[in-house]
């Protein structure tokens, strides 16, 4: 039994474009790269598609962090602010450096 063969992103926008384009026909699109010419129709209407998607708003590419979040994160931040002001102060006590910081 065969593995299906797996063709990269690249080799799929690249074949959908040329047939975009209508420069060759699907038939001849499948010979030159020894695809079939269905594979190709399918790869083409997917690009079409999707092309939207391509202009959509940055917006909608930004994750989006709910507030309950971003207090827990500043919450967060502040502790280990609070955290590392006292190490700094205890290790200068420890290493004798009379209080000063460096």
């Amino acid at each position: 039994m065969t593995k299906r063969k797996r063709y990269s992103a690249e080799l799929k926008a690249k074949v959908a474009l040329e047939a975009i384009r209508e420069e060759l026909t699907a038939a001849e699109l499948a010979k030159n790269y020894k695809l079939h010419p269905a594979l190709i129709s399918g790869w083409k209407r997917t690009v079409v598609e999707n092309m939207a998607s391509a202009f959509g708003s940055a917006s909608s590419a930004a994750p989006q962090i709910s507030e309950k979040k971003v207090e827990k994160l500043h919450a967060r931040i502040g502790q280990l602010v609070v955290e590392r002001e006292i190490l700094a102060d205890a290790s200068s006590l420890i290493l004798g450096t009379g209080g000063r910081k460096r």
